[in-house]
Order: structure tokens, then sequence, then C-alpha cells
């Protein structure tokens, strides 16, 4: 039965038509002993969704929670299927405090760890948008779950490391986030990352030194501790082609202590 319901679920004119009687079949399924069944539902369950109309019926029957129980105990390919559920539920912002609630965050947090690169893609973006909310910050930084994300920062070439500093970003917006991100060795990733990553790599490098020099003068002088001026300064050459560039890097070596606030003349 379940195999029938991915098969018709994978046309766009019998999606909605089935996932209505589909979702409360499914969610029972996430706790089968057998490794099919139970990676075929949460398939199931992910197809279903992907449409607007579904997502309210899918949360009222209470499959986040059983989509949290995957991520703690199943199969790599369901762990990767219920992340990738949960960030088209994340979509919708009511959703997001019930995720945290149902104890999503380290879960998806270990699932960096091992995961494939195109699931890790979902699941840095399913955490971008948990860590919209302050009380959402605040649980990843007390759990001290930022070593994958600062690890990631140093995977170059395939599109992972530009996501983890955005995450890294949002995380530095909370005091706790910035010295938290330092502790775990964030900041020498980062000036590695200026000094060895893409074009692009080193604009999300600035604006993630950025958030974490702001309101703080500690990780201000461990920037000059950890050599990172030159590579800073380096940059510049290629930011100031960048739409702010400039801007941003004289405001980011200003933080830092090493250059005087640009006048403007009138």
């Amino acid at each position: 039965m379940v195999k029938i319901y991915v098969d018709r679920l994978q046309s766009p004119s019998g999606s909605m038509k089935w996932s209505f009687d589909a979702i409360p079949t499914l969610i029972p399924l996430f706790q089968c002993n057998d490794p099919w069944t139970q990676k075929n539902a949460v398939t199931a369950l992910l197809k279903c969704s992907l449409h607007e109309g579904n997502k309210a019926l899918i949360t009222n029957v209470g499959a986040i929670k059983s989509l949290v129980y995957v991520l703690k105990t199943e199969t790599e390919t369901s762990k990767q299927n219920a992340a990738s559920a949960l960030l088209s539920l994340a979509l919708v912002e009511e959703n997001r405090s019930s995720i945290r609630a149902c104890g999503a965050i380290l879960p998806l947090v270990s699932l960096l760890i091992n995961g494939s690169t195109r699931g890790n893609k979902d699941t840095l973006t399913t955490l971008y948008k948990l860590y919209s909310m302050k009380q959402n910050k605040e649980r990843v930084v007390s759990a001290v779950a930022l070593k994958p994300l600062v690890v990631l920062v140093a995977e170059q070439g395939i599109g992972l490391a530009e996501k983890a500093m955005v995450v890294l970003s949002s995380l530095a917006v909370i005091q706790e986030g910035k010295f938290a991100i330092v502790e775990e060795g964030g900041l020498v990733a980062l000036v590695e990352a200026i000094e060895d990553g893409s074009a692009n790599g080193k604009e999300f490098v600035v604006l993630t030194l950025l958030q974490l020099f702001a309101n703080c003068v500690r990780n201000r002088g461990l920037l000059v501790r950890e050599s990172g001026i030159p590579p800073l300064v380096g940059s510049c050459s290629h930011l100031i082609w960048l739409t702010n560039g400039r801007m941003v890097l004289c405001t980011l070596l200003v933080l830092a202590g090493v250059q005087q606030p640009l006048t403007h003349s009138s």
C-alpha cells in the first residue's frame, strides 16, 4: 500500500488527491520495523509536504514529532528525507516553534556530520529557517552544537561552506552565539576560508565576521591575535567590485580597530 501511495504521488495531478487519504495512514509507519516500508512512508510524506495545502494537515496529525523520531533512529536515507520534509514544513513560520519543541535541532546538526552533500544543503537550510527564532538560536548555542557548522566552513567547492556561514551569521546575532562560534574554532576557520576560499566564499566570510565583531570587543581582539587582518586587507581587490563590498570591508576593519571610519565629502 505504501508503494502505491509513493507511485501515485509522483504525478502532479495525483499528489493532492491521494495525499489527504495517505497522510494519516503514513505516520504510524514511521516506526515500522521493516526499513523498506519505513523509508517509503517518509518519502511519501515528503512528497505530500511539498503541496502548500497539505502542510496544515501534516502538522495536525502529529507528523513533526514522528519526523524527529526518524531523524534520531532510522537509516541515513530516511533521515535525509525527514530533514527535507521538515524543511518544507519550516517554510511556514508558525511551524518552526513546534519543530524546535519536538527536539529537531540537535538531530539535524548531527545529520551534518554523516549526511550527503545534497542532504546537507537541505539540513542547513532547515536549520537557518529554525534559527530565525531567538529561542531556537539560544537552544543550539547552549547545546554546543556548532562544531559541525564550523567544520563545513572548510568544505570548499561543494556549496556547503557558504550555507554554513549563513547559518553561523544567524547565530552570531546573539551574544552567546558570538562567543560559542569562536570557542568552537569558528574564527580560525573563517580566516583560513578568506585565504583559501572562492571569490564568492570570501564575501560570505566578511559578512559572517561582521556579525561576530558587532558589539563584541573580545572577538575583535582575537582577530588580531589570529593574524586575520592581512587576509582581510588582501580580499579588498575582490570585494571592491561587489555591491557595497568596499563599505562592508571598511566597516569590518573599523570594528577590528585597524582603520579609521570613512568620512564622506560633501
